[in-house]
C-alpha cells in the first residue's frame, strides 16, 4: 500500500472537502474509502491539519472561522489549505442587515412626550467623553482591567449617575455630547484611523453594535427628563466608524420627536441655550489658545447674543481648564482604563470618570456633575 505523506493529506483534503451535511465521521470514511487508508489515519492527519490552521490563525490575530483558505510555507514546500472551519467572514451587508432588521422592529415604539413647560430651566450637558470601547488594558501590567463590557458598564453607571446628581433642578434640555472616540478602532487590522496599531479586546463589529446599544441605553435613560439635542464630534480613533455609529443612531430615533441631532462630520460644532454658547469638538485639531478666535468667526452670530461661552474638549484624557477674555474652555476626564502604551509612557493616574454641567438660561454654569470610578 502506498505511503501518503503530510503534504500529500493537505491535497487529499482540499480536492475532497467535507460536504455541508456531511457528519465528520462520515466524512473520514470516504476520504479513507478514495485513498485506500483507514478512517483512523484521515483522522489523525485532517486533525492535524486542523491544528495547524489554528495555531496559524492565533499567530495572525484573525478567529479561524473567518479564514476562508491560505498557504502553509516552509523551507522547502509551499502548500495551499482551505480551512473546514471556514463559516464566511462578518461582513458590511450582514452587519447593515442586523442593524436595519433592529431599526425596523424598534423606530415605532417611541410615542411624542408632552413636556411641561419650565419658567426658571436649566440645560443638562452629558459628556461621556473617550470612551474607546474595544480597549484592552490588564491589571498584571497596567495596575487596572479595562475592556468592551467595562467600558459599556461605565457609560451606563456614569450617565445615571449624572441623572442623580442633577436631581432637584429643573430641567428643559439636555445636550448629549457623543463620539469623541467612542469605539477604539477604525479598522479590521485592529489600527486607528491613520494605523496606529492598539491593544483591542473583541471584533470590530462587535464593538460597533455594542457602541449602538449603549447610546440607545442612555438615551432613553435621559429622555424622561427632557428633550435632547444630540452633538457628534469626530475623533482621531474611529474618524469612519464613530460617524456611521452617528448615523446609526440618528436613523434608530428618527421616528422620535423629543431628540434632534447634528451628526455632520465638522469638527466644532455649537449649540446656543439662552444666554450660553457650548462648542464642542474633539481637541486633536485646533489649538486651544485659537478656539475662542474660532467661534467667534464659525458662531459669531451665537457669540454676540450671548454672555456665557464655554468650549469643551475632549481627546487628552485628564483635566485641562482656563478662561480666555468672554470664554472658558475645559477638556473632560475619560472613564477609560490605561493601556500598555500609556503605562509604558506614565500617561496615567488621572481622575477616571463622565462629567456633566448644569446651565442656566441667564447666570450661566451654575453647577457641575462628576461620577468617578
Amino acid at each position: 500500500m502506498k505511503r501518503i505523506y503530510s503534504d500529500e493529506w493537505i491535497e487529499v483534503f482540499n480536492k475532497y472537502p467535507q460536504f455541508d451535511n456531511e457528519q465528520r465521521v462520515q466524512y473520514y470514511k470516504r476520504i479513507a474509502d478514495l485513498t485506500g487508508k483507514s478512517p483512523a489515519s484521515a483522522k489523525k492527519y485532517f486533525l492535524k491539519l486542523k491544528s495547524k490552521i489554528d495555531t496559524y490563525c492565533e499567530m495572525a490575530g484573525v478567529p479561524t472561522h473567518n479564514v476562508k483558505h491560505g498557504w502553509v510555507k516552509t523551507k522547502d514546500t509551499s502548500l495551499f489549505f482551505k480551512n473546514p472551519d471556514f463559516e464566511g467572514a462578518v461582513d458590511y451587508d450582514k452587519i447593515r442587515e442586523q442593524l436595519i432588521n433592529d431599526l425596523k422592529d424598534y423606530a415605532p415604539i417611541y410615542p411624542p412626550l408632552t413636556r411641561t413647560k419650565i419658567q426658571d430651566g436649566h440645560l443638562l450637558v452629558v459628556d461621556p467623553a473617550d470612551v474607546h470601547i474595544g480597549k484592552l488594558c490588564e491589571a498584571f501590567e497596567t495596575g487596572e482591567d479595562y475592556n468592551t463590557n467595562i467600558a459599556v458598564q461605565r457609560v451606563k453607571e456614569g450617565v445615571q449617575g449624572i441623572i442623580d446628581k442633577s436631581r432637584g433642578y429643573n430641567i428643559d434640555q439636555i445636550l448629549f455630547i457623543g463620539g469623541n472616540d467612542i469605539l477604539h478602532i477604525d479598522s479590521p487590522k485592529r489600527q486607528t484611523t491613520t494605523g496606529t496599531p492598539q491593544d483591542t479586546d473583541g471584533m470590530w463589529y462587535s464593538n460597533f453594535l455594542m457602541a449602538k446599544q449603549v447610546y440607545v441605553d442612555v438615551l432613553e435613560m435621559l429622555l424622561p427628563l427632557a428633550d435632547i439635542r444630540f452633538c457628534f464630534n469626530p475623533s482621531n480613533h474611529d474618524y469612519q466608524s464613530g460617524f456611521f455609529l452617528a448615523d446609526v443612531i440618528q436613523t434608530w430615533f428618527r421616528n422620535n420627536k423629543n431628540i434632534t441631532f447634528d451628526c455632520s462630520i465638522a469638527h466644532r460644532k455649537y449649540f446656543k441655550y439662552g444666554q450660553n454658547v457650548i462648542g464642542t469638538t474633539h481637541g486633536d485639531g485646533a489649538k486651544m489658545n485659537d478656539l475662542p478666535l474660532l467661534m467667534a468667526v464659525e458662531a459669531k452670530e451665537y457669540w454676540a447674543d450671548t454672555k456665557h461661552r464655554y468650549i469643551f474638549t475632549h481627546h487628552v484624557h485628564h483635566k485641562q481648564s482656563k478662561d480666555f477674555q468672554g470664554i472658558t474652555i475645559e477638556s473632560l476626564r475619560s472613564p477609560s482604563g490605561t493601556d500598555s502604551w500609556h503605562h509604558r509612557n506614565g500617561f496615567q493616574h488621572s481622575p477616571k470618570a463622565i462629567e456633566g454641567f448644569l446651565l442656566h438660561k441667564d447666570h450661566g454654569q451654575v453647577a457641575r456633575f462628576t461620577h468617578l470610578f
